[in-house]
């Protein structure tokens, strides 16, 4: 049986007895003190417990095992006279186990000798990475398949070192059908050893787990709702079907109504290249994530928008994909055709995955059921940071809303938590108009092309294929200079927003709209004419063949003899 602690006093990172080196690089990372889930849940750690972690998105769980497990291996390098690998950290997808090495680098900036940590994640063949298990790196990260392939090709045995071992989003693990290769790497655990179980819900897989793994566990089930208070994450939600959505989402980028870091959710991997193609005509960048990309790309994308290289991602919710039971036989038939293409079971966007710095998360699709909204809403408000979520919701998914509208004011204890975001379609009939050719400009051969053109583009970044390239050039030439790529023409005046379609109320706000726009736009053709006349008459002046003045030739020649004389 579990038991769950009393509340212990508040204490700060340095009450916890952790190594000065660990300390200055907390310090460093500018956490001033712990967040709840840290503060009740290190100090059981470090005591050796075994336990249960459940605490909401984005409240520091990986902190909360991290700094135990490297204080712990600290402290073992005092008395140990033999390197060797001290934990083992699962995690259901590639992005995550990326994200929670990168955390522990962090960390361990200032004992990066001592504490050394392996990322066995990646795609590629098993025995590339057998040199670096033979170093015998104190951390191991992998997904449950990738932990067993090294084992079963003994490439790293953990029966006579391991100390502790964790899995994070525990409620995902099963769900990503990993049960078999949980029960098959218990096999190659030590008699005697500490499991640490990290999840956002308690589910029926999370038990399930919980018996596999846990002896005797603390259960630390915090006491708040499954996101960030009201106060730090609002939540908003406007009706539109579906041939308003677009025109909505454009308004709303280009007035700059909604500003900072954004990721905007949609249905299907479809519908994130419909999207970013049509944003790419009015000159919003965009960067697409979604399951079918390989994990190098998608692990490099949110690196990127970690670092601001890009402010927007469209991303597909996965669970949004799979089929409802009782499905027809049209949906069996579309199942079908869409089954072909490969999609990595490893990945996963709107669970886990710590995108940094969020201060939107738009849906664009509503998601399918409460768990989907509340893991998207996730994304942003993590930590202390604000965020607000915008939902777009059609008179079809109308109960969903209701049914999301239900569980946030259970978990908040207060009513009309999604608040109506005023929004009058009819003061934006310009973009409307601007977006409704926009978007059919989109078409399904588009989105196609646009796939492709992704697909080649990454075989000619693959290292693994540049040395084919190299012994057969003539197929990189083919691949090359195969037929163009149906794009989306793009128009540049659409990148600009002219003043006169800007509603009144938002014409003094600065930085909306295009500052070299006028209000009329056949004001605007004679700017472009004689804008156009006057750089034929600089042209004329530039050419001395058009621009040749013999009277004034001959006037210079006979002053120059008269200055002679």
């Amino acid at each position: 049986m579990g038991s769950e602690p009393q509340d212990p006093p508040e204490l700060n990172f340095h009450e916890m007895e952790l190594d000065d080196r660990l300390l200055k690089a907390i310090a460093k990372l500018g956490w001033l003190s712990p967040t709840l889930v840290q503060e009740r849940a290190i100090p059981l750690l470090l005591e050796g417990k075994d336990v249960l972690l459940r605490a909401r998105t984005g409240s520091g769980k990986t902190a909360a095992f991290s700094i135990p497990v490297i204080q712990k291996i600290l402290n073992s390098k005092q008395t140990d006279a033999q390197q060797s690998i001290k934990a083992l950290i699962l995690a259901p997808s590639k992005e995550l186990c990326t994200q929670i090495c990168s955390a522990i680098v962090s960390l361990t900036v200032k004992c990066a000798r001592e504490v050394r940590c392996v990322d066995l994640s990646a795609d590629g063949e098993i025995q590339l990475y057998k040199p670096l298990l033979l170093e015998k790196p104190d951390i191991v990260v992998a997904t449950p398949s990738k932990a067993l392939a090294h084992l079963k090709a003994n490439n790293m045995k953990l029966k006579s070192s391991l100390d502790v071992l964790v899995i994070d989003e525990a409620d995902l693990v099963f769900s990503f059908g990993y049960e078999e290769e949980v029960k098959n790497l218990l096999n190659y655990m030590p008699s005697v050893y500490q499991s640490v179980l990290a999840s956002a819900t308690l589910s029926d897989d999370v038990q399930n787990l919980k018996k596999i793994v846990l002896r005797n566990p603390v259960i630390l089930k915090l006491e708040e709702p499954e996101l960030a208070p009201i106060t730090q994450l609002e939540h908003y939600h406007v009706k539109a079907e579906e041939n308003d959505k677009a025109a909505i989402l454009y308004a709303l980028l280009k007035l700059n109504l909604v500003r900072g870091k954004t990721i905007i959710f949609v249905r299907t991997v479809d519908r994130c290249y419909k999207l970013k193609l049509y944003l790419e005509q009015f000159k919003i960048p965009a960067c697409v994530l979604n399951s079918e990309l390989p994990a190098a790309v998608r692990c490099l994308a949110v690196s990127q928008f970690n670092k601001d290289v890009y402010q927007i991602i469209v991303a597909s919710d996965e669970k949004a994909l799979e089929e409802p039971e009782g499905e027809s036989k049209d949906s069996k038939n579309k199942k079908k055709l869409t089954s072909k293409r490969i999609k990595d079971k490893e990945s996963g966007v709107s669970r886990g995955i710590d995108f940094q710095r969020v201060s939107n998360v738009i849906n664009f699709d509503f998601p399918p059921d409460v768990s989907s909204y509340v893991h998207r809403a996730g994304r942003t408000a993590r930590g202390n940071d604000q965020g607000q979520v915008l939902s777009f919701v059609s008179m079809r998914e109308n109960p969903l809303l209701d049914e999301v509208e239900e569980s946030l004011s259970k978990g908040y204890n207060m009513e009309n938590v999604l608040k109506t975001y005023e929004f009058c379609l009819e003061q934006v009939e310009g973009f409307r108009y601007r977006s409704r050719d926009a978007w059919r400009a989109v078409t399904r051969i588009a989105v196609r092309e646009a796939r492709l053109k992704e697909i080649k583009q990454e075989l000619l970044n693959c290292k693994k294929l540049k040395a084919f390239f190299d012994d057969n050039p003539q197929e990189l030439l083919a691949l090359r200079h195969d037929k163009a790529l149906h794009t989306v023409k793009i128009q540049q005046h659409l990148s600009d927003v002219p003043e006169y379609i800007i509603p009144e109320a938002l014409k003094q706000i600065k930085g909306i709209g295009n500052t070299t726009s006028t209000s009329n736009p056949l004001k605007r053709k004679r700017t472009r004419f004689s804008s156009s006349k006057s750089l034929k008459y600089k042209a004329r002046q530039k050419n001395p063949l058009q621009n040749l003045n013999l009277k004034k030739l001959r006037e210079d020649s006979k002053r120059q003899k008269v200055e002679e004389t």
